[in-house]
């Protein structure tokens, strides 16, 4: 089980903050390139929870399937629903999921392939990361193949209970057995970005600023 705590202090640092405590530890390759966020103000971190998925743009998989339900089902509380579908451009996701998920306590989705019904992921405040914003149902197009084994979302491979943190930047995914090393760095930067902003309201320039503190 993840530390509570370690999750509170992961979703309280900026995502451009962790991507300077991983290029520290050699592991930059852990952002993720391309997926962002649904709709401003979205963030999470927690575990992952992961779930691949095959496409069959002919639609001749069965309805049942989908199992949209399933992935519910299978993420705890606090936990991060991650969706390998190859980047699909259909759905997997939509409104009635996201209130589900909410209200089941889940933090959040990320998906390498589509999602719909944003208005309904917004009212029900709901994160959701995702590469496709699209109306097109993913009933009869995918099938779920497993939960809970290594998948890779973005070009970036996911084990279920590395920790994943979102914010309107991007998205990173710490590897589990490092997390709280790379949270402690990253803290430290927290700090120095917040003691930066402190000097600027005290008149320090920016050019003064970049000069004392390197990695701001």
């Amino acid at each position: 089980m993840t530390d509570p705590d370690l999750l509170r202090r992961a979703g309280a640092i900026a995502i451009s903050t962790f991507a300077n405590a991983l290029d520290d530890f050699d592991l930059a390759d852990r952002i993720l390139p391309t997926i962002k966020v649904v709709s401003p103000g979205m963030r999470f971190a927690g575990p992952a929870m992961t779930v691949r998925q095959s496409i069959d743009l002919g639609a001749t998989y069965a309805s049942a399937d989908f199992r949209v339900g399933a992935m519910i089902d299978a993420a705890g509380r606090g936990e991060v629903v991650v969706v390998d579908m190859g980047g699909a451009n259909v759905s997997t996701w939509g409104g009635m999921a996201s209130l589900a998920a909410k209200t089941k306590g889940i933090a959040g989705l990320l998906v390498d392939g589509g999602v719909r019904d944003l208005e309904e992921m917004i009212e029900f405040d709901f994160p959701v990361f995702a590469r496709h914003m699209t109306p097109l149902t993913g009933r009869t197009r995918l099938k779920i193949e497993a939960i809970g084994e290594p998948v890779t979302v973005d070009g970036v491979a996911v084990a279920t209970g590395d920790i994943i943190v979102a914010d309107g930047t991007g998205v990173v995914v710490l590897p589990a057995d490092r997390a709280a090393e790379i949270v402690t760095a990253a803290e430290k930067f927290d700090a120095d970005d917040k003691a930066a902003m402190e000097d600027l309201r005290a008149g320090l320039s920016f050019t003064e600023a970049m000069a004392k503190y390197t990695r701001i």
